[in-house]
């Protein structure tokens, strides 16, 4: 049966798909795209507490992700209410990107014990969305348009049809297929998790999650510090057409390509990036060393990029010093012009205000 924008997609193939996918300029983007996770892999391995980079990376990711699906919120907010215990004075944009992140997070650590499950794509979606949801039992869920509220795609409806197909994509993420290269896997599981949709909402924040944590599964990243939202964000129109097509035409080639450059492009980003944060952590390290003796570590150095948006506890949690001297170390910072001190509510707040306008600046350095 032809597919029809208003019926729901019952008949969505199960994978392995049924033609030959690694063509030639697939095959060729997937050389380019190792090559620069590669490069990203071991760039990130330079810096010495991977904190720097979890803390920093993927909270751009969250807000990026978020934001394609029009909850909108700053960096700097992020990093503002970042931390255990800090978010309940943030606004509901920056509660929900910051439970995307914390959805990676427990993902990430959860890799260890286990490979990516349907119970691990529940989890991370309840997550994100902060409620006890789980695989959608009831009807009526449809894409629309947002400018015309024209539906665009009905996923499949059944709980049952829902599971079977979620145990295929499970299946598929684990298959023995040693010749078919892990990111080609990567945009097909993608592909048919979306077309699942197997969640009344936070499909396409789930969907990101699992992205990132794949390539992580599959060794091709250490950390899940990839940004690979931006490259959606940047081509959003594109992101959903393709994904469309592939259903409506069985366009799988220039779905997959589209895919895997947003892998090479976002990795060769995020590698300038990271360095450009090892750099500055270096200068600001030795800087603090040069005019600030008395006070100067290297772990010093590190928590005001661990946390850019730095509170005395910070300090105290890491073991860096007591309270009272933690303050003190805190407003020489402030005094060298490391820091910038603020007042917010009845706390003060310490930020790194070359660290933030890094991180703010679109390009990669």
């Amino acid at each position: 049966m032809p597919f029809e924008s208003h019926r729901p997609f019952n008949d969505l193939p199960p994978l392995p798909p049924a033609r030959s996918l690694e063509t030639i300029p697939v095959l060729k983007a997937c050389i380019r795209a190792r090559a620069a996770l590669a490069e990203l892999k071991a760039v990130g391995a330079l810096i010495p507490d991977q904190a720097v980079l979890i803390n920093s990376i993927p909270l751009l990711e969250a807000q990026a992700s978020s934001e394609i699906e029009n909850i909108v919120t700053t960096s700097d907010r992020l990093f503002r209410f970042a931390g255990q215990g800090y978010e309940a004075g943030a606004d509901p944009a920056t509660k929900e990107a910051l439970r995307y992140r914390r959805a990676l997070a427990q993902g990430f650590e959860r890799l260890s014990a286990r490979p990516l499950t349907t119970v691990a794509a529940v989890e991370i979606c309840r997550t994100i969305k902060g409620v006890d949801i789980d695989v959608r039992a009831t009807p009526g869920t449809a894409l629309v348009n947002d400018a015309t509220r024209q539906v665009i795609y009905t996923p499949p409806e059944g709980e049952a049809l829902l599971r079977d197909l979620l145990a295929n994509w499970e299946r598929y993420l684990h298959a023995a297929e040693p010749d078919t290269d892990p990111l080609v896997r990567l945009a097909v599981q993608h592909y048919q998790f979306e077309a699942i949709h197997p969640f009344a909402d936070g499909n396409g924040r789930t969907g990101r999650v699992l992205n990132l944590l794949y390539l992580v599964e599959q060794e091709l990243l250490d950390l899940p510090v990839l940004y690979l939202s931006r490259a959606i964000i940047r081509a959003k129109s594109d992101y959903y057409r393709l994904l469309l097509a592939v259903t409506t035409d069985g366009a799988w080639e220039p779905w997959l390509l589209f895919m895997i450059e947003a892998v090479r492009e976002t990795a060769q980003w995020t590698t300038a990036k990271v360095r450009a944060i090892r750099d500055l952590l270096d200068e600001t390290a030795e800087r603090i060393r040069r005019e600030a003796p008395r006070i100067y570590s290297r772990e010093l150095a590190e928590i005001i990029f661990v946390q850019p948006y730095c509170r005395i506890g910070n300090l105290v949690e890491a073991g860096i010093a007591q309270r009272q001297s933690a303050s003190a170390y805190l407003k020489a910072l402030v005094g060298i012009g490391v820091l910038e001190e603020v007042k917010a509510g009845r706390e003060r707040l310490f930020i790194n205000p070359e660290l933030l306008r890094l991180l703010n600046n679109d390009d990669g350095g």
